[in-house]
This record gives C-alpha cells, structure tokens and sequence, in this order.
C-alpha cells in the first residue's frame, strides 16, 4: 500500500499536527537547521492534502527533554487531541522528537490506532492498525531510546575516562583557579581570598568545630569570599555557617581530585510524579578520588583528621564519643562512660544553681518504672578528677603558658593580616570606581551621577575599614617583657589559679580535659557509698582512684501515703477543688510544704492513676444533699440541721474530718418535720417527767429507735415532740 493510499478522506476531516522539539536551549539556539526542517513539515502536511488552516505545529516543547512527559505541555496537548479523534495525521522529523522512551511511544500508538490516526516522517507515513507498519514504528522507537543509551554512555565514558586522569575541568571552589596544564588547580591570585580559606582551617584546629569558627568570623567582623558559578565576580559577604562547613568537608582543598560524589536519582512523590533529587554518596562509593592531585590548603591526613573531628561533634549514639564541646559546667560531658553498661554518660542540671549530674541513658523496669543504671551528681566527681589532672599536667604548666602567649599573638598577627587585605581591597575598589567616574563623558549625567555615588560610597566603606585597623592596631597585645616572662612561669606552676580564673571558661576547662583525656569511667557503689573512677589518657596511660560522695541515696520528694490514700477514697465523691479544702482544712500540705489547690490534686490522682470523680448514672433513693440544701428543703435553720446530726436526730455521712457532711432526704425525713405536733408527742421535759430519765437518755433512745419523734417548725413551741405511751416502762422498769 502507498503511503498516499492511506490517507483517506475521514484522515482530511480532522486537524493535523506537526510536532517540533529540540532537547536543550543551547540546540534551539545554534542548531537552526535542524529546528527549520521540523518548520517545513507543514508544507508536507499540505502536500498530503490538508488545508493549510487545518495544519497545526506544536513546539511547545523547545528545549525540552523527550526522555520523558514532565513539562512537556505540548506532547500531553497532542496526545489528548488524538485520545478525542481530533487528529488525523501526526507528522514530525523523526521519531526521536516524538518520544525518547518506548513507555510514551506506544501510548501514543495504541491511541492512534484506536482513533485511526496517521503517523508520518521523513521516511513516510504509517498506519499503526497495520502490523507491518505498527511493527516498523516499534523498531524506530526503540532505536530512538537505545541512541540515547548510547549517546549518554559515550559521553559519561569519556567524561569519566578524562576525571579517571584528574584532567575534568568542573566547579572548583573558591581560592583554586584551573592553570595552563591540564588537570592543574592553582592557588588564586589574590591573597586576600587565599589568607580567609588558611584562617577557617586554622581556627578549626584551634577550636575543633565548624560553628565555632563561624561564630570567629562573625565576632571579628571579617568578611569571606563567595562566587556565583554564573559568574566570575568574588563578592565579600559575611560568611554563614554553609560557607564555613563546606570548606572544612571539601576534598580539593587538601589537593585531592574528587569525581563522583554524588547521584542522580529518579522518584515518585506522594502526589505520584516522578522527580529527580541528588544523594551525596560515601567516600567509599566515589567514582574518582585522586589525593595529592595539587597543592592544597592541608594535606590529605590532617583533612580526614577534621571529617573525623566534624562526625564526632554531631550527637553521640550510645557507645560513641561525646559530640562538640558545648557550654555547662559539668566538665565530663563527652568524656564519662558508665561503668557496668559502657554507654557514654548523659548530663543533667538541677537545683537552683543548675548544679550538675550524670546518668545513664539505659534503663530497666522496676516495679513498674524505669530506673538508671547509674546516677550521680557531678560536683565532687569534677572536682577529684581535676585535682588529678592539674596534678599530671603542673610539669609542663609554664611550658604551656609561654606557648598560649605566642598562640595569642599569632591569633592577632592572623586577624590583623585579614584587615590588611580587606583595607587594600576597600582601597582598590575606591579607585577603580575613581578611574570610571573619570573615565565617562560630563554629558551623560545619568551615568555620571550613578558613577558618583558608587564612588562616594567605596570612599565611606574604605575610610570605615582604615578606622578598624588603626583601632586594631591600637589594642594589639603588647609583647612581653621578661619581668611578666618570669611572673608566667610562676603562674605556670600554679596552674589551680589558672583554672579558678575568672576569665577561663567553662568551655576552655573543657577543651583542655579533651587535649589529653579519652575517657573516664565512673563505677558507682552505693553499698559504699562512693564512686570509682577509671582515667584513660591518649597514648594508654591509666589512673584509677576513688571519689566520697554525700549521699548514695538521694531521698525522693513525694507526697505523704496518708494523704495519697486520702484523695484515694474523696475521689469517688467529691471534685478535685472539693478534695483541696478538705485536705487544707485538716492541715495537710503538699511535698514542698505548699497548700493544696484543685490543679495539685489533679497531678496528684493522675499520677497515681486516681479515677476522678463521676456523679452516679442512676440516682440512690432520696436526694444527697449539704447542710445548707438539706436546711432549705427541711425548712430549718442549719445550725438546727447541724445541732439533730450531732444529737443523731438526723443520720449523715462524713467520710474523713474535715470533710462535708452529707445527708440524704428521703421521705421519712420529711415525715420527722411536721408543722403541728400529732396526738400523743409531748416535748422534751414532759417527756424526761414521764419517763423519769435525763435528756441525754431521751435522745439516745431516739437515736436507736425506741422512741418516735418529729420536730415542730411552726409556733412558739417549735422543736422535738416525743411520744411517749402511758405504759411505756420507765428507765430502771426495763428488763436488762
């Protein structure tokens, strides 16, 4: 079959499209030939017999990758079209530009077969309900796909095969410039960049911590170089904490050629797009690592010294050194170890003057809760363990404070040197901005006012930094005499004022303990009631000794049991702000000697897992009321409601002193509170008359029932009415 045979005229009822695309910006711009070739299809499209108003071209995916359909807006517009039958030919250059991955292509044939749609290229046109054609468009795109394999494998071949010999000019970083040679890395020229990477590689070996050298920098007002890969320009910024850290973690600034340190690797998201995110790969997993390549700011050694030092300030895990030195005045933080599980110790502060502790992070349950296996303060353990050490090292003290004092003077000798060049710099930007002021025309007074106010303005920034070095200048650190040179070797044997100084740090303290300590064990025994410490200095050398300690058994604050079970048994009755009162009323008080509040008593029956209180679903028999409801429903006063509970005329309940009485109205004590008394109930001293006993017997029989009795709330004779019958027998007339 001809290709014009297969086009037929339901083919010429639709649109068609002629689809254009080019991979990168770079080829859209320089490779115009190409780009016009895809153009001219159009005319092919008319030649086929489709209107030109019916042709239509999608380049919206110029400079895009045909690997696969993320932003390519164009593809997805076509595709679309063909799944609606609104395409009746698809015509491109070849099938590359369609697609570059076998997924997209026969999504797209399947779809024009369904909707009888025509694909064309420069070979000629295909039917994919044809097998013989569906069968060629198959073998195209997967050529298609296996020349991009091959084009990619060429170039990360030869890429490879030329970093393999160190000779791959990448990104190098700031203060290294590519030389002449291939493969060479120069220093920069400019000094002032090359002296701020020395002093970021000095000052961490002096303080052993990148954050702390970013906070140098930040102290001292100095700036630090940074370079845009887009451009060549060095701006002087202030240095951040990235800046900082990637110098201390980059190999070609100890000479090491590095290729390959990190991966492209392609994901789907929760959304389901498919993204592509860099994993940084171990030094192991590198594909070229050439050391001694150049000349670099350290050697290869002391940079795997710093990677080492960078891991171990990160947060230790259990049986890791201790991280950076950080502030506290617990002196053994990084360096204590517990002496039955080994796990580096943790630290702990308490007490008003934060004083400070250690302790195991491995715990067991007991009894329900978790217990250390070693806690411990911290005072008089820091404070044996330094007498031992100011003991070991007060040999070499005036040694080392001769040195501090030479370190002091080449830290300045370094600070002045930066200022030095930051002054020159300021000074040449000032007039270069001098020679382009003059150099522009009068006229031009646009240009000429911008012109002079950059000059104005690196004149102020150079007249600034002159002003900060001649201040530097003036508080430079004298040099010593020999008078002070003999006052510091005595010093030198006193290293205990030394320490005690004011001006020495809690973080110097620590620094110096890690100089030459490595561990120290601490083996707590309670029985007793001491603590065994193991010394382990760098190079082997050991030192055990024992430390007193107050207390093995520090005594826990808690509530008082009775008071616990207390609030145990109000709880089921009463709310916890009722509970407060309650508690406070009979005097108790709290573990640190504070008054009860509902908030307290709350923690409190959480912490012993107390149920707080719940009113009844279903209500009891009668009303539980207080003795000022019980007085309003009785019609009384509460003072008679309180005197009847005390004689036992109305019965309540009490569960703890203190605590409210509670009474429970029921209809039989209702019945007891009668307006007029009945026939038959005399009061209480006719009562005592007929009977012949005391008032206190009358009402210990009413009390246990023998005598009835109701009290009267109305008229000048209210109160108790006892009956009392004719032949009721007298107090000593009862048989015993």
């Amino acid at each position: 079959m001809s290709p014009n045979e297969k086009v037929q005229p339901s083919h010429w009822q639709r649109c068609a499209y002629v689809y254009v695309r080019q991979s990168t910006a770079t080829q859209v711009a320089c490779n115009r030939e190409s780009t016009d070739r895809q153009y001219k299809l159009l005319d092919r499209a008319v030649q086929l017999g489709w209107p030109k108003h019916q042709v239509k071209t999608v380049d919206e995916d110029l400079a895009q990758s045909g690997t696969s359909t993320a932003n390519r807006h164009g593809f997805d517009r076509m595709t679309a079209e063909v799944a609606l039958g609104h395409v009746g030919l698809i015509l491109s250059i070849e099938v590359s530009r369609v697609a570059r991955n076998n997924a997209d292509w026969y999504r797209l044939l399947d779809l024009c077969g369904v909707t009888d749609t025509l694909i064309g290229d420069e070979d000629g046109l295909y039917h994919p309900r044809l097998f013989n054609d569906r069968l060629l468009l198959g073998l195209k795109g997967t050529m298609a796909e296996a020349e991009l394999h091959v084009i990619r494998a060429r170039l990360e071949g030869g890429i490879r095969n030329k970093a393999q010999r160190g000779e791959l000019r990448r990104g190098l970083p700031i203060g290294l410039v590519w030389g002449e040679q291939d493969g060479e890395v120069l220093f920069h020229p400019d000094q002032a960049i090359t002296g701020a990477i020395r002093t970021v590689f000095e000052k961490f070996a002096e303080m052993g911590s990148a954050r702390q050298v970013w906070l140098w920098f930040r102290s001292e007002g100095l700036s630090f170089p940074l370079q845009s890969h887009a451009t060549a320009e060095i701006r002087w910024v202030t240095p951040s904490y990235t800046a900082i850290h990637n110098v201390l973690t980059n190999p070609v600034y100890a000479g090491a050629y590095a290729y390959g340190k990190t991966r492209h690797e392609r994901y789907v998201d929760s959304a389901g797009q498919v993204r592509k995110r860099i994993r940084h790969l171990p030094r192991s997993a590198w594909a070229v690592l050439i050391p001694d390549h150049h000349r670099g700011f350290i050697d290869w050694e002391t940079y795997q010294l710093n990677q080492a030092r960078i891991a171990r300030n990160t947060r230790p895990g259990p049986h890791q050194a201790g991280g950076a030195v950080r502030e506290g005045s617990a002196l053994l933080q990084g360096l204590a170890t517990c002496g039955r599980c080994g796990r580096r110790l943790r630290v702990y502060y308490q007490g008003k003057n934060s004083t400070p502790g250690y302790y195991c992070a491995s715990n067991s349950i007991v009894n329900g809760r978790g217990t250390w296996c070693l806690r411990v303060g911290g005072a008089r353990i820091d404070e044996a363990m330094v007498r031992v050490f100011l003991e070991a090292i007060t040999p070499a003290g005036a040694q080392a404070a001769l040195l501090a004092e030479q370190d002091l003077q080449a830290e300045h000798d370094a600070q002045m040197g930066q200022w030095r060049l930051q002054v020159e710099r300021a000074a040449y930007q000032a007039e270069l901005a001098e020679r382009r002021y003059r150099a522009v025309e009068p006229e031009n007074r646009l240009v000429v006012r911008t012109l002079e106010a950059e000059w104005e303005q690196r004149l102020g920034e150079r007249t600034a930094a002159e002003a900060e070095l001649a201040r530097r200048e003036r508080e430079r650190p004298r040099r010593l005499t020999d008078e002070q040179r003999q006052q510091i070797h005595a010093l030198g044997a006193d290293l205990q004022r030394a320490w005690e100084a004011p001006t020495t740090t809690d973080r110097d303290r620590k620094e110096l303990l890690r100089t030459l300590l490595e561990e120290v064990n601490i083996n707590l025994q309670r029985a007793e009631c001491k603590a065994h410490l193991t010394l382990r200095w760098r190079g082997g050398a050991v030192h055990e000794f024992d430390v007193a300690l107050r207390s093995c058994h520090t005594p826990r604050i808690r509530t008082d049991e009775d008071t616990i079970e207390l609030a145990r048994r109000l709880a089921a009755h009463y709310s916890d702000a009722m509970i407060a009162g309650i508690v406070n009323r009979q005097g108790r008080r709290t573990a640190h000697g504070d008054r009860f509040t509902a908030n307290k008593i709350g923690n409190l029956r959480r912490y012993w897992k107390i149920p707080r209180y719940e009113p009844p679903s279903t209500p009891s028999t009668g009303e539980l009321a207080t003795v000022k409801k019980a007085a309003e429903i009785l019609d009384i006063a509460p003072s008679t409601v309180h005197r009847w509970l005390s004689d036992g005329f109305i019965a309540g309940e009490q569960f703890t002193s203190g605590a409210p009485w509670r009474i429970r109205i029921t209809e039989e004590l209702r019945q007891r509170f009668v307006e007029d008394a009945p026939a038959g109930y005399v009061d209480m001293f006719k009562a005592m008359r007929i009977l012949g006993v005391s008032r206190q017997t009358v009402l210990q029989r009413v009390k246990r029932g023998e005598l009835a009795a109701v009290h009267v709330r109305r008229g000048k004779r209210k109160g108790l009415r006892i009956k009392v019958l004719d032949n009721q027998p007298g107090l000593f007339d009862r048989p015993s």
